[in-house]
């Protein structure tokens, strides 16, 4: 990582991460969840890796996006729980 900085925003909640962070160390900064289940229970990160799908949150109006493997970007509009 550079150290550069970049905005995004989290369910419309300015934040500046370091660049090549993962949307989910972003989320884990404000201290939010990723998710709710259909039952209604809080979801966040288990594998880190893409595997487990906990951390599906919404980039860019595309649905069903893994936030531990998608890096963020300047500008990037996530929402976490669509």
């Amino acid at each position: 990582m550079s150290g550069e900085r970049v905005s995004v925003q989290l369910n419309g909640i300015a934040v500046e991460i370091v660049s090549g962070s993962s949307v989910a160390a972003a989320i884990a900064s404000l201290g939010m969840l990723s998710r709710r289940s259909v039952s209604g229970q809080w979801r966040a990160p288990l594998c880190g890796m893409g595997v487990c799908f906990e951390c599906r949150v919404c980039i860019d109006g595309v649905a069903q996006q893994r936030a531990c493997m998608v890096q963020v970007r300047e500008g990037m509009q996530v929402r976490t729980d669509d």
